[in-house]
């Protein structure tokens, strides 16, 4: 009886929730996502911890960018080592909060990073607004980590 006076929509709703579903384009995207380029790890002293990463776990520094990045080579991907350079630098400002360090921002590469940028807008903010060139020398845009469930993104052009 109560089923008949309630009706389909109440059917459904009894028989559990539906999942949405998504209209696929026939069009190519004009980006992907590609691999995870690095891990980037804010250090207060970069000597040391070079230490860890080359002399116990064997990992290869790749050459320097400036005087506060290293690269270190992980074969399938990297991790930055970052040390602040100076009271102005963001990265101080990271260290001031976690003193001992800790993962700053993780690095996905982008097949199209205009495009990217550009289908992201309105959903995650950029903290910059235009790409600039980062350490492999190709164009870069942070993500705001609020907007990323707390995590600093780095979209690199592959």
């Amino acid at each position: 009886m109560l089923r008949s006076v309630l009706g389909a929509s109440a059917r459904r709703l009894a028989s559990g929730p539906r999942l949405a579903r998504r209209r696929y384009s026939s069009e190519p995207p004009l980006w992907r996502l590609g691999k995870l380029n690095h891990v980037a790890i804010a250090v207060p002293h970069l000597d040391k911890a070079m230490e860890l990463y080359r002399d116990m776990l064997g990992a290869k520094p790749l050459p320097e960018h400036g005087v506060t990045t290293v690269f270190v080579d992980l074969g399938n991907t990297k991790i930055e080592l970052l040390e602040p350079l100076g009271e102005n630098s963001p990265v101080q400002a990271f260290i001031k909060k976690k003193p001992e360090g800790g993962m700053h921002h993780i690095c996905i590469e982008v097949s199209n990073i205009a495009e990217a940028v550009k289908s992201l807008e309105g959903k995650v903010r950029p903290l910059t607004p235009e790409p600039k060139i980062g350490a492999h020398g190709k164009p870069v845009i942070f993500l705001h980590p609020k907007d990323c469930n707390g995590v600093l993104v780095e979209l690199e052009q592959a």
